[in-house]
């Protein structure tokens, strides 16, 4: 058993509380990703989990075992670090082998573990170079090689990729997912990189300001975030968000304060004509219409990416961006019409930010 069980958590610094009773269960062989912006805890949180932070609060419990008390070296978990921390007077073999070496492990048990990381990571042929002469991929690899070679009941990786190119950073999250389908090892991932956390989480963890907005699948998250945080954070471009009110006489629509009316497909429990609200949609899920039945914009800025046109205009006074996969020549200034895909709007409250349902 390698579940983490983390049960009402809290870390303060001194009068300084930064995480407010956290509760996760990682199951055995997961993938878990904590995600949000930078300060909101999920570091911390890591480290609560690895030990290397005193808890305020709470418990967390490792394979079933309450690890509160117990020292990192006894928790049976591996941490890969932002910076590598590799040493940079031993060669990749000695790195990997390090721990191992500290427990007295046999030298051929060593060397066979060791090869079979290298194996696994593509290292063989750099076993005999020092950190200096690796490249910043290389090296990660051979931080993933010394914690596989433990055998850990736990990963715990914090923001590995962060001090990767971008290209590097694509080719390495695939690496570290291959990795993890083919070991099956218990692994929680921090990152503020909400496409990080889309590709390769199992579940994800969204945290801000030190407390749990959201635990889903990604797909759950992209498609049913509970609130305005996790909608505005999880997916990229980013939800397109438009202040309103609910219409009266019972039409299902968001008026806006300019007068337009944005179309639902239905109107939510319990809301009430005149209540104030966000109306939510993606940029991929606008569509341009030809017709009179869309929404007038106009256009700001239009961004050719290839792939995609990405279209930033004004809608009912407000800024929205819109997605095509068809290939446009607007020009900024230009009136189009945009209708949004009723079975994808998403409407929030807006003093609390709840999602209405």
């Amino acid at each position: 058993m390698a579940t983490v069980a983390v049960r009402g958590v809290r870390k303060a610094f001194g009068p300084v509380h930064v995480v407010h009773g956290i509760d996760i269960e990682i199951r055995d062989g997961e993938f878990v990703v904590l995600v949000g912006p930078s300060g909101c805890g999920k570091s911390t949180l890591l480290r609560m989990i690895a030990g290397l932070e005193e808890i305020t609060g709470g418990e967390i419990a490792i394979g079933g075992r309450r690890v509160n008390d117990l020292p990192p070296k006894e928790r049976d978990i591996a941490m890969v670090f932002q910076n590598y921390a590799l040493y940079p007077h031993m060669t990749v073999r000695e790195n990997m082998a390090f721990s191992m070496r500290l427990r007295k492990a046999d030298a051929a048990e060593v060397e066979r573990l060791v090869g079979d990381a290298a194996d696994i990571l593509g290292l063989r042929p750099y076993l005999d170079r020092f950190p200096r002469q690796l490249s910043g991929g290389q090296r990660q690899r051979v931080a993933m090689g010394r914690a596989i070679v433990r055998h850990p009941q736990v990963f715990l990786f914090d923001e590995p990729l962060s001090n990767l190119d971008a290209k590097l950073r694509v080719a390495m999250r695939t690496e570290i997912k291959a990795l993890h389908q083919r070991l099956k090892v218990t692994s929680v991932y921090v990152t503020h990189d909400q496409v990080e956390a889309m590709t390769m989480a199992d579940r994800i963890v969204v945290m801000h300001d030190g407390r749990v907005e959201q635990i889903g699948t990604p797909l759950e998250l992209y498609d049913d975030p509970d609130n305005l945080f996790v909608a505005g954070f999880i997916g990229s471009p980013a939800m397109n968000f438009i202040h309103g009110r609910i219409a009266t006489g019972g039409v299902a629509a968001v008026e806006t304060p300019k007068g337009a009316r944005l179309p639902l497909a239905r109107l939510p429990r319990g809301v009430k004509a005149g209540q104030e609200v966000v109306y939510g949609i993606r940029p991929t899920h606008l569509v341009l219409s030809a017709n009179d039945d869309g929404l007038p914009a106009i256009v700001d800025v239009v961004e050719p990416t290839g792939a995609d046109t990405q279209v930033f205009a004004t809608l009912a006074g407000q800024a929205v961006s819109a997605v095509f996969t068809e290939r446009h020549a607007f020009t900024p200034g230009e009136a189009i019409r945009l209708m949004p895909r009723l079975d994808l709007v998403h409407l929030f409250d807006r003093t609390s930010g709840q999602k209405l349902r």
